[in-house]
């Protein structure tokens, strides 16, 4: 990162990171802080923010040794910002030395912080001198060391004891930019020729996938605009296929894609049968990303602003031939592309989440037709949102039966084999999946 290049001084990204930091500390989403950040700014305090959350549990540590007294929020934020960015030299986005006068000069320039600069600046400068001693110091804590929640990293110790640490490791690594091409309008092996054209490495991934060797913004992604490709992780694109493979219908299949936004599923489906589907989202805002997904892939949907278990209230009495539950969950799977997830989340969450959840699948189970199939998925690696979460539901619902499907996927896991072809070794995000056949009484 250079700062040169975009001529805006590294204190005044430093301060914006940390006033990013203090919102995600308060419970406030990082995208959602970020989009309150100067135009400007954003692109250089995004890619801070990210590295300061995947460092966030030794920057804290790190703080713990150097104060006696936890300093007030703004001034807590941007010290923990340095040292989130400087404790790894060879990992730093920017010398060290600059990191530090950087930040003592973001504390100075901010009324919030300029009483605590003095401060701030003595805990950096300590720092620096014992920098090696201080780190070892934290190397024994497993929240420094891996950067997440003491209690997550306590429940995949207990759902994966054989896995945890590579699920962690990988939570904590960039993810790679995967694009699933519109079939409807192009296929995988042009899109890479076009690609290459560009000057863009990347490979086939799954059925549709392509993987991109380096991130681009999205605008600028050939075919984007026009439709040709969305962005979408390679576990991801395995909700569509799985749904609608096998199935057959004398007329167009109906098809429920029950918490639809922004619309990426959805589009899938279209871009694979030709389905009639009704999309639907609790919230409005969100529902709006739906339209704009569909209209730029040129597909339609029927789309409602509606809660899912609410059935009453949006179901027209026609049973369903295929549903889609991508349910609400902890996106324990996704943290390495949101890493804010690990520190907003609570303990608690998991079990309101997995409640959620049961109410969604009894609810939907009712409008599912005989003869027709339910994927059940989460963007999650806890096993109370996968395995136990359908394990129960087939207990105690004798007219449904499991079929071949993926489970839970790992992210960079090469163990899972399952039965599903594409369910193979890859780079993909943490996913669980289980297709459920409704029988006939």
């Amino acid at each position: 990162m250079d700062s040169s290049e975009t001529k805006i001084p590294l204190w005044q990204q430093l301060q914006a990171t940390a006033s990013v930091l203090q919102n995600v500390l308060g419970g406030v989403s990082a995208s959602a802080a970020i989009g309150n950040v100067p135009v400007a700014l954003r692109p250089g305090v995004q890619a801070l923010v990210f590295h300061v959350l995947r460092s966030l549990g030794r920057a804290q540590a790190l703080r713990q040794l150097l104060v006696n007294k936890l300093p007030a929020p703004p001034a807590d934020a941007l010290l923990c910002t340095a040292l989130a960015l400087a404790w790894q030299e060879q990992d730093a986005p920017y010398e060290v030395f600059t990191l530090v006068n950087q930040s003592v000069e973001a504390a100075k320039r901010c009324a919030a912080t300029r009483g605590q600069a003095s401060f701030i600046n003595a805990c950096l400068r300590r720092f620096l001198r014992e920098r090696e001693a201080l780190v070892a110091q934290t190397n024994n804590n497993p929240v420094a060391l891996w950067n997440h929640p003491k209690w997550w990293i306590a429940r995949l110790q207990k759902d994966w004891p054989d896995h945890w640490q590579a699920i962690l490791a990988a939570n904590n690594r960039h993810p790679p930019m995967t694009l699933r091409v519109n079939v409807r309008r192009a296929s995988v092996l042009p899109y890479l020729q076009t690609l290459q054209e560009a000057g863009l490495n990347a490979s086939a991934v799954g059925c549709s996938g392509v993987i991109l060797e380096q991130a681009r913004p999205v605008p600028e992604l050939p075919g984007f605009v026009a439709g040709l490709v969305s962005v979408q992780d390679a576990a991801a694109q395995l909700a569509a296929p799985l749904l609608l493979f096998g199935l057959t219908a004398t007329t167009p299949l109906q098809v429920l894609d029950a918490c639809a936004a922004p619309g990426g599923k959805t589009a899938h489906l279209l871009e694979l049968a030709d389905c009639r589907v009704t999309a639907l989202e609790v919230d409005a805002g969100r529902c709006q990303l739906i339209h704009e997904t569909l209209q730029r892939l040129g597909l339609q949907a029927r789309v409602l602003v509606a809660n899912a278990a609410d059935v009453s209230a949006w179901w027209d009495g026609q049973p369903f031939d295929a549903i889609l539950l991508d349910a609400p969950c902890s996106a324990s799977g996704v943290v390495r592309r949101h890493p804010d997830v690990r520190w907003l989340r609570r303990e608690s969450d998991i079990a309101q989440l997995a409640a959620t959840q049961k109410r969604l699948l009894q609810a939907l189970w009712m409008v599912l037709k005989p003869g027709g199939r339910l994927l059940y998925c989460t963007c999650s690696v806890f096993r109370a949102e996968g395995e136990d979460q359908i394990e129960t539901f087939l207990r105690y619902n004798t007219q449904a039966s499991l079929l071949p499907s993926p489970g839970h996927l790992l992210p960079l896991d090469a163990t899972n084999t399952g039965v599903v072809p594409d369910n193979r070794a890859g780079d993909h995000d943490g996913f669980y999946y289980a297709l459920l056949e409704k029988r006939a009484l």
